[in-house]
């Protein structure tokens, strides 16, 4: 036979019972039941839902990205000035990600100065353990936000490097028209050449030469436009490249001292488990010596005692 029953059923009775006895209606006594079933979800604290809020936003970040992706890869889907608007919106969705987890930062640091107690030390262990969790939660989030960053300036460089690829200038073969030249035609066979010609050909030549001059001082112009704007692009994507590369190596280096502070954290925690144990033995020492003095005072006390009555 069973040792234990169980007593679930009686409890509920018991409840129902005395809900009854309070005055509690039918609906009331129904939701009192029904929320030992169900129970409540525990409200989040402020720290948790900044977090699951950030961690929002960087996931609708990365899907922003993924849908914009052709768009601003592909030279013929959008306009520059699209793909302009879409970099600024990706480049302020970035800074407004590290801004939270800036946010989350400070909020840990404040938590930290607040729960130290006397000579510096952490008064709470339970208090440690959810601040190394805090720092373990931003660190994720800044691994990433960094993930997502590296994806978007892969995505740059994709576009920048199409940029310069097309301001080039592309060199055309030369064409050798032999038939098409006059000149030749003369040297070649004068005689079949009548006079009237002969005073026409200097012309069409002049006209030639001088549709050719055109047509090159257009494409010089045309060049000269596109080298200009090839470098002003690769300036402008030197200059993003160095800041983009700054502000990964920022987060990079927030990354490491947020896992060097969690790693001191635990530490930490270790050593107030380690001192609250030392604590406990000296307590029980303590207990037990008291206890062996109070007992040598009464065999003390009680031998003074006999001699005296002996004598």
């Amino acid at each position: 036979m069973s040792r234990f029953r169980d007593r679930t059923e009686d409890f509920k009775d018991s409840v129902r019972k005395a809900a009854v006895s309070n005055g509690y209606s039918e609906s009331k006594v129904a939701s009192t039941m029904a929320s030992f079933i169900i129970h409540k979800p525990k409200e989040r604290s402020p720290f948790a839902r900044a977090a699951f809020k950030t961690l929002e936003s960087i996931k609708e970040l990365d899907q922003f990205m993924m849908k914009h992706r052709k768009d601003y890869v592909d030279m013929h889907r959008t306009t520059e000035h699209e793909k302009d608007s879409i970099e600024q919106e990706i480049t302020a969705f970035i800074k407004a990600c590290k801004d939270q987890i800036d946010i989350l930062k400070n909020t840990i640091r404040n938590e930290e100065s607040n729960s130290k107690g006397w000579l510096g030390l952490s008064a709470d262990n339970f208090n440690a353990d959810t601040i190394a969790h805090k720092h373990g939660v931003v660190l994720i989030l800044s691994e990433k936000l960094h993930s997502v960053s590296a994806q978007f300036d892969q995505l740059r460089a994709t576009r920048f490097q199409d940029i310069i690829n097309r301001a080039l200038p592309r060199r055309k073969p030369k064409r050798v028209a032999k038939e098409a030249n006059p000149v030749n035609v003369t040297l070649a066979n004068p005689e079949a050449i009548e006079p009237d010609e002969i005073q026409a050909q200097p012309r069409r030549v002049q006209q030639q030469q001088q549709l050719l001059d055109d047509e090159t001082q257009a494409l010089q112009v045309e060049l000269s436009n596109l080298l200009d704007g090839a470098r002003q692009t690769e300036t402008k994507m030197v200059e993003m490249s160095a800041l983009n590369h700054l502000m990964a190596t920022h987060v990079l280096q927030q990354a490491q001292q947020i896992e060097f502070l969690y790693d001191q954290a635990v530490e930490a925690t270790k050593n107030v488990e380690l001192g609250n144990k030392e604590l406990s033995q000296a307590i029980k020492h303590n207990s037990s010596s008291r206890t062996f003095l109070l007992l040598f005072f009464f065999v003390l006390t009680f031998s003074v005692l006999f001699l005296d009555w002996y004598s």
